[in-house]
């Protein structure tokens, strides 16, 4: 049992069942089997932007069938079976909406949310744009959203024939909608405002 990161040989491979043993507090993602160290806790502007996302959208399902979570919330990947021993991605967005009930266990999500948002923060762009992008493009995540603080922009990936397809580069003065949750409009103006990095 790894009582510690450092017992851990990270050029290995491991599955959900083997996450759930570590005893160690830092936060770890698992993709495609490769550990990656989360950064350390988010600083206030991440998390003004995450409670305001989290506030909004809860508000609009409140008595909807699409339930929202927030991190630290598990996300298990798997497009090969549902055995934790053969689970070999978890990750933790900041926020995911899930439409589909029976994705929801006791230990989180198991199979693509709807809706995954990642907000970006220093020293994790490349595993957000990068590895996150295709593990929620195999796994069939409808909408990944990517919030960028420091540049106030925002970028929304849907899932057209099996690829992410973009949208343009959105910042102050836009307003985002989504098919999955018809009705909802996000200002962009509002969620930027008063965010000074």
């Amino acid at each position: 049992m790894a009582m510690q990161l450092s017992d851990l040989d990270l050029t290995k491979t491991y599955t959900y069942a083997d996450y759930l043993k570590w005893t160690f507090d830092e936060r770890l993602e698992l993709i495609k089997g490769r550990i990656f160290k989360m950064s350390p806790a988010p600083g206030s502007v991440h998390q003004r932007l995450s409670f305001r996302l989290t506030l909004w959208m809860g508000t609009y399902l409140k008595g909807k069938s699409c339930e929202l979570f927030a991190a630290p919330f598990d996300v298990r990947l798997s497009r090969v079976s549902q055995e934790d021993g053969k689970v070999i991605t978890v990750v933790q967005p900041d926020i995911c909406v899930i439409c589909d009930r029976s994705k929801i266990d006791d230990k989180g999500c198991l199979g693509a949310p709807d809706i995954v948002v990642e907000i970006l923060s220093p020293g994790n762009n490349k595993k957000e744009l990068q590895n996150k992008y295709e593990v929620y493009e195999e796994s069939g995540v409808l909408e990944y959203w990517i919030i960028h603080p420091l540049e106030k922009t925002f970028f929304k990936y849907m899932l057209t024939d099996g690829q992410f397809q973009s949208s343009r580069m959105l910042t102050i003065g836009d307003d985002v909608t989504t098919p999955i949750l018809p009705g909802f409009v996000l200002s962009l103006d509002e969620l930027f405002a008063e965010i000074d990095i």
